[in-house]
């Protein structure tokens, strides 16, 4: 991959290479990392797995944790050896990752059923956040969302305890990657369809509202994570970004359905070109790594572990890995 920095503070640029490890599996949509660096993904056949050994692809083990029975995307470790999962189609679950249970913790809104849950994040007072990415588009005709803008995204709470679920923000353009300030005082949200990352404040005189927090990303933002609360959110790019889609936007909403129409039945490849960023709790760009012609696409999630970035990909059979930036 090759670093080069849109903000005035991201790194120098330079060239690393991708490893790709295969998994069993197709779609890690979602990638975390534990504190023993093991890397944990939900696959599209519903399995959690945990892969460890990833130093080394030729001895990295697989093990499956649990079965959620439905599509599995944003996933959140919690510290008593659990874990918060993003169902796609069964809301918001959460799995003992000692025996396999899967419990649903909420899969309803306002007597709408939750479908489309993307991602998750714990808070400290034991509630969780989580997303919806659209409320008209099913998980496989997300690109119908995109195209027609539909600014259907959510951003829900759900108090510890509950079962209902609170609506803290509406109207987001694709509701994506969720990740906590340092200080707990804000929530960053992607909005895959404006290239954009919100910042929602949890506590002090602006709690509730929301506000930009990183505008006009040179890629389509998806799943956030944050490894140490002293280190950066890094932000995976689904994609770059396309000025015919950019143009589309502006149009009437007539005219964005019938694209979604069309967009929706054709036939969709990912192109070669990959990216993520890191920033830290001011919006500041510190890293972003870019590359063109890449075989591992459409990079949806990035954790940190061991010196390495480990990327997923809800089109690959497998993760890809590379050295981390060195610095913030």
């Amino acid at each position: 991959m090759t670093r080069h920095g849109p903000g005035t503070r991201a790194r120098v640029a330079v060239t690393c290479a991708l490893r790709c490890v295969a998994i069993g599996g197709r779609g890690p949509e979602d990638v975390v990392a534990d504190a023993r660096g093991r890397v944990l993904t939900g696959v599209e056949d519903g399995r959690i797995l945990r892969v460890d050994g990833l130093a080394d692809p030729t001895e990295a083990r697989v093990e499956v944790l649990a079965e959620t029975g439905g599509r599995p995307l944003g996933l959140e470790l919690l510290p008593d050896d659990t874990l918060l999962v993003c169902d796609a189609e069964r809301g918001l679950l959460r799995v003992d990752l000692t025996d396999g249970t899967v419990r649903v913790l909420a899969d309803s809104v306002a007597g709408e059923p939750l479908r489309f849950c993307s991602n998750a994040v714990a808070l400290p007072d034991g509630g969780a956040c989580f997303n919806v990415s659209s409320r008209r588009h099913p998980l496989d005709h997300w690109i119908g969302d995109l195209v027609e803008h539909t600014a259907t995204g959510r951003l829900l709470r759900l108090a510890l305890g509950s079962d209902t679920p609170e609506v803290l923000l509406d109207g987001l353009q694709f509701a994506n990657g969720l990740a906590l300030s340092a200080d707990g005082s804000f929530l960053v949200v992607a909005e895959t369809g404006e290239c954009r990352l919100t910042c929602y404040r949890l506590t002090g005189p602006r709690a509730g509202r929301s506000e930009p927090f990183v505008e006009n990303l040179p890629g389509m933002p998806d799943n956030l994570w944050r490894g140490a609360p002293d280190g950066p959110v890094w932000v995976a790019l689904a994609g770059p970004r396309v000025p015919p889609l950019d143009l589309l936007h502006r149009a009437a909403p007539a005219v964005r359905r019938t694209a979604a129409r069309v967009a929706v039945r054709a036939p969709f490849r990912p192109t070669g070109t990959i990216g993520v960023l890191a920033v830290d709790d001011t919006g500041q760009v510190v890293h972003h790594l870019a590359r063109r012609r890449s075989r591992f696409r459409m990079v949806t999630s990035v954790c940190e572990t061991g010196g390495r970035l480990v990327l997923g990909s809800p089109w690959e059979r497998g993760v890809a890995v590379c050295e981390a930036p060195a610095g913030k």
